[in-house]
């Protein structure tokens, strides 16, 4: 119980409120670059009957296309006229709109349809046309998958539209209090409830075939699980009469990493999800423990207190090279590797008198920046999979902890998720 209570201890510390930290070294910004493309956004064209979908469907895409940081978005122009395309193109054009999007959505059936458009307005040029046809349930969906075509069509690069954040949150049952796995969509709408274990369910992580794993008590002691969302089933992965507890899931999907109770200490574990074998990865004195994979699976970095405080470690999978990265903190918890593979993002505190807030440190331990301060405890890290937004839990409105999103230079922090019954845990960015 000793060891167990050390390992809930690095995963899941209790803080108090303390001064906060100065910034270990200065901030440099992953998102400056040169000047935005310019994107201007028509108004949809609609039957009369769906002007409410439209104007949701353009929202949200415009929603998308703004927070994406890739264009400067611009509304001011015509209505375009497709009778008359060339001249609504060059009035765009006029009012310095490189590009020009617009849409028109009609009925078919039980479904509503909307077709997409981008032109070039120098050159009158269709960049894309797409037709997105689904219930009115779907969308929102669909708005989000039509703005990831636009991100990836004018920048290439993939869009996050229509990404997810799955994360614990405390639910309450009359005098009892639970932590079940939600999804939300990135932008904070259509959280969700997808777990009904009444028990501690943990660390949800995402797998590249849509699926979450996740540790719950669900048995009595921490194991791991597999939720399949298509299917809506919950089965099991690993399971002990000890520790089980994961830490993340191999980019090809075919293994994850967890932390496991060794025989005289806790140890790194990475399991093959095809033949069911284990094999230990580290196993010094000490705690070890939050192992997350390298974009290219060759690596896992994870935390230790095997010289003391818990600090940053990485770990080479093949040869078990392992290299310390982080030295001067009182404690760091629950690193994960940036899709990039430049960064690890952690949770820590340089001194026991400061909160806990988010850092970066460089895969060669040489370089530390500091995201988060003068801003309550900030936890549980993790990535946007284009490694251009960073998603966290923050007390920083109070007591409780909520769900918040920020740029990956630590700027325009802001709230996604609030379960107005408890505190929220461990977020995951979807892949």
């Amino acid at each position: 119980m000793k060891k167990l209570y050390l390992l809930i201890c690095l995963l899941l510390p209790v803080l108090t409120h303390a001064q906060t930290t100065d910034v270990y070294i200065g901030l440099t910004s992953k998102n400056s670059a040169a000047a935005l493309q310019t994107l201007g956004i028509a108004k949809f064209n609609h039957e009369d009957r769906l002007k409410k979908q439209a104007e949701e469907v353009r929202s949200v895409i415009r929603y998308d296309l703004r927070f994406s940081r890739h264009f400067d978005i611009k509304e001011k122009g015509p209505e375009m006229n497709l009778g008359n395309l060339k001249d609504s193109l060059e009035k765009w054009n006029k009012e310095g709109n490189e590009y020009v999007l617009f849409a028109d959505m009609h009925e078919e059936g039980d479904k509503l349809v909307f077709n997409l458009y981008v032109y070039h307005t120098p050159s009158g040029k269709n960049i894309l046309a797409r037709s997105y046809k689904g219930t009115e349930d779907a969308l929102r969906r669909l708005a989000h998958i039509a703005a990831d075509q636009v991100v990836l069509t004018l920048t290439g690069k993939k869009g996050i539209g229509d990404t997810r954040i799955a994360y614990s949150a405390e639910v309450k049952e009359g005098a009892r209090t639970f932590k079940e796995i939600f999804i939300v969509d990135y932008d904070g709408a259509n959280p969700r409830k997808i777990t009904t274990d009444r028990s501690m369910g943990l660390l949800p992580r995402w797998s590249k075939d849509g699926n979450i794993y996740y540790t719950s008590y669900r048995y009595g002691t921490p194991d791991v699980f597999r939720i399949n969302l298509t299917a809506g089933r919950v089965e099991p992965v690993s399971t002990s009469k000890g520790l089980d507890l994961i830490g993340g899931v191999s980019p090809d999907g075919r293994s994850i990493v967890l932390t496991r109770s060794g025989s005289s200490n806790t140890v790194i574990s990475e399991l093959n999800l095809d033949t069911g074998n284990m094999r230990t990865l580290t196993n010094q004195e000490g705690v070890d423990g939050s192992p997350s994979y390298s974009p290219d699976g060759k690596f896992v970095t994870f935390v230790s207190n095997r010289s003391g405080n818990p600090q940053i470690y990485r770990l080479e999978i093949a040869t078990g090279e392992t290299k310390r990265l982080t030295n001067a903190f009182n404690w760091a918890d629950t690193p994960q590797w940036s899709p990039t593979g430049e960064w690890i993002v952690f949770a820590g505190r340089l001194a026991s008198s400061h909160p806990i807030d988010i850092f970066l440190v460089d895969i060669t331990g040489t370089r530390i920046v500091q995201l988060t301060s003068d801003a309550g405890r900030n936890e549980d890290p993790t990535w946007s999979p284009d490694g251009r937004f960073i998603a966290f839990t923050t007390t920083r409105n109070g007591a409780k902890r909520q769900l918040y999103v920020m740029d990956s230079d630590g700027s325009s922090p802001h709230l996604i998720a609030n379960i107005a019954a408890g505190n929220l845990f461990t977020p995951h960015w979807s892949l």
